[in-house]
């Protein structure tokens, strides 16, 4: 019998959709961010950073897009810092400013940025201290 664990050498992406309350607005946030934007509809485009994506759809549900979480775990958080940070997004989407980086109690140091339509992006490293540990 042919299991899930069999297929999954062929999976090829794991894309979430993401809401947009402001579907152009959320859309040149991420591009302001260095996504590579590919529309798809007149409402829907893939976001591509490196070889990660996700699907922004222009469909909004408020309490779907507060409870949202992204996560993306990276090699050098401060890097990622500088970069995020350097662009200022609040004073062009009115977004709130990112939170600085932060060792967490669960070993991760993560700064936090929340995108146009509330949805909450943690970018985290491993800290030092706590290496992360591998399934």
């Amino acid at each position: 019998m042919t299991t899930l664990a069999d297929l999954a050498p062929s999976v090829q992406a794991f894309r979430p959709f993401l809401p947009a309350k402001d579907f152009q607005t959320s859309l040149r946030f991420y591009e302001t961010l260095g996504f590579h934007s590919f529309r798809l509809g007149e409402a829907l485009a893939e976001l591509r950073l490196g070889p990660n994506a996700f699907l922004l759809q222009g469909d909004y549900v408020k309490e779907w897009a507060e409870n949202c979480v992204m996560h993306v775990l990276v090699e050098d958080i401060d890097a990622w810092w500088r970069v995020i940070s350097a662009l200022e997004l609040e004073k062009s989407f009115d977004v709130p400013p990112p939170h600085p980086p932060k060792a967490e109690d669960w070993g991760l140091t993560v700064f936090y940025l929340t995108d146009p339509t509330g949805i909450l992006w943690h970018f985290a490293a491993e800290t030092d201290e706590q290496p992360l540990r591998q399934p």
